[in-house]
C-alpha cells in the first residue's frame, strides 16, 4: 500500500521571495521534507526512512537545483525533529559550506503550528472516519454545537504518533503543553514485525493488516465465555488477550518437544541401567501427532499487532483527554498513513472509553505537521537569523 500526498495550493505574492525555503522533519523513523513547487505554487510533500540520510541529502540537492535554479546561495534549510539536531553536522558539511542556511526549530512547537494552519486554513483537511459512516470531511469554517467541527475552538490535544508518541494539550495556536506519551508507537510497529514476519518496508505491513484477520492470532471474549459479557459491556468480538492464541499454540509445541525429550532421555537412562520401565496403560498413552499446532499467516499477525498498539494508543489518549477535560483529538504523524484500520480502531478506542463524549479526528497531510510548522516560520524571525 502507498499512500500518496496530495499537493497544496499555495499563495504566493507577486513579487518573487528573495529566499527559496526547505523544510524537513527528521524524525526517529522517517524524514518529512516539504518544498514549494517554482512552476505551480504548490506545496509538494516527500518521505524518506531516516536510515536513508544519504537519499535525504540528494533530494535536498535535486529539489535546489529544479525548484531554485541551482542557487545554493538564496536556499533556507529549516530543520525540525530530533534529527535535525543529531545531523547538525552532515547538514552543516553538506549544505552549510555551499552557501545555504540551516536554521533550526524546536519540534514541539512546529507541531502545533502545523496543526493550526492545516485544520484552519485548509479546507477538507480534516475528517473523521469509522467503518460504518466511512470517512467524513469536516468544513475547516463550520461551526456548531456537535463534536463533528473543526473550528477555531480550543481546547484540543494533538496525539503525534512517530516512532513514539507525543501527546500535546493545545489551549490556543501559540500555548500548548506535552501531557503524556508513549514509546509504543510506529517504531514499535514496525520494529516488532519487522522481526516476527520478515516484512521489508511499511507499506507491505499495512498492507497485510488491512487483509489479515486477527481472530485466528487474539484470543477473543468469545473465546473464553462462549458469548459476551454483557454486564461489563464487552461483546463476544472484543480482544481479550492480544496474541493469546499464538501462546495456546507455543505451548503445545512446546509440551510436545518436552515430552519427547523426556521421553528420549528415560529410554536412555532404561538403556544404560537395563532395567525396564513399567507398561503404561494404553488409554494413559498420548497420541502427540494429533497435537493442534496451529498455524500463523504474516497477514493475521500484522493485523493483530496493528491493533495491539492502536488500541493501547487510543485508551491512553482518552484516559489525557479524560484527565485535561478535552473533547477533541487530534491524531497526526506517519504512522497513521491513511491506513482505514488504524483510522478506525482509534476513532473506535476513543468513542468506546468515552462513551461517546470525545471525538478522534485525522489529517490528511498527517505527517507533515511538523515540517509544515517549519516551512511557516515566520520570515522576518528568518531574516533575523540569516
Amino acid at each position: 500500500m502507498v499512500y500518496y500526498t496530495k499537493e497544496i495550493s499555495y499563495p504566493v505574492s507577486n513579487t518573487k521571495d528573495s529566499h527559496f525555503t526547505i523544510a524537513v522533519d527528521i524524525g526517529g523513523t522517517l524524514a518529512k521534507v516539504i518544498y514549494l513547487s517554482s512552476f505551480s505554487h504548490t506545496l509538494k510533500f516527500k518521505t524518506i526512512e531516516t536510515e536513508h540520510i544519504e537519499q535525504l541529502i540528494q533530494l535536498i540537492h535535486r529539489i535546489i537545483r529544479k525548484h531554485n535554479d541551482e542557487i545554493y546561495s538564496n536556499s533556507i534549510l529549516i530543520a525540525t525533529g530530533g534529527g535535525a539536531f543529531k545531523f547538525k553536522s552532515l547538514l552543516d558539511n553538506e549544505f552549510g559550506s555551499l552557501g545555504v542556511h540551516i536554521i533550526q526549530l524546536d519540534e514541539m512547537k512546529c507541531l502545533i503550528n502545523g496543526l493550526d494552519y492545516f485544520i484552519h486554513e485548509i479546507n477538507g483537511e480534516v475528517f473523521t472516519y469509522n467503518e460504518n459512516d466511512g470517512e467524513l470531511p469536516i468544513d475547516s469554517s463550520s461551526q456548531d454545537n456537535n463534536n463533528n467541527t473543526c473550528n477555531r475552538a480550543y481546547p484540543c490535544m494533538l496525539v503525534n504518533i512517530g516512532s513514539g508518541v507525543s501527546i500535546l494539550k493545545v489551549t490556543g495556536p501559540n500555548n500548548f503543553e506535552r501531557v503524556g506519551g508513549s514509546s509504543l508507537g510506529g517504531g514499535t510497529l514496525w520494529g516488532l514485525l519487522s522481526l516476527i514476519t520478515g516484512a521489508k518496508s511499511y507499506d507491505q505491513m499495512l498492507q497485510w493488516a488491512q487483509e489479515g484477520d486477527n481472530t485466528n492470532v487474539d484470543m477473543l471474549v468469545g473465546d473464553i465465555y462462549g458469548t459476551d459479557y454483557g454486564k461489563i459491556g464487552l461483546k463476544a468480538s472484543s480482544i481479550a488477550s492480544s496474541f493469546g492464541k499464538v501462546f495456546q499454540g507455543e505451548r503445545n509445541e512446546n509440551n510436545l518437544q518436552t515430552n519427547e525429550s523426556e521421553s528420549s532421555q528415560s529410554s536412555s537412562r532404561s538403556s544404560s541401567i537395563h532395567t525396564t520401565s513399567p507398561t503404561v496403560p494404553e488409554e494413559q498413552e498420548t497420541n502427540y501427532n494429533n497435537v493442534f499446532l496451529p498455524e500463523f499467516n504474516n497477514k493475521d499477525i500484522s493485523k493483530s499487532l496493528l491493533y495491539a498498539v492502536s488500541n493501547n494508543i487510543g485508551q491512553i489518549a482518552y484516559l489525557q483527554a479524560k484527565i485535561h477535560n478535552v473533547e477533541r483529538i487530534y491524531f497526526g504523524g506517519s504512522y497513521i498513513r491513511g491506513h482505514l484500520t488504524t483510522m478506525n480502531t482509534l476513532s473506535y478506542a476513543i468513542n468506546f472509553w468515552s462513551d461517546g463524549t470525545k471525538k478522534a479526528f485525522f489529517l490528511r497531510h498527517e505527517g507533515y505537521l511538523g515540517s509544515m510548522g517549519a516551512f511557516l516560520h515566520d520570515k522576518n524571525q528568518i531574516q533575523n537569523q540569516i
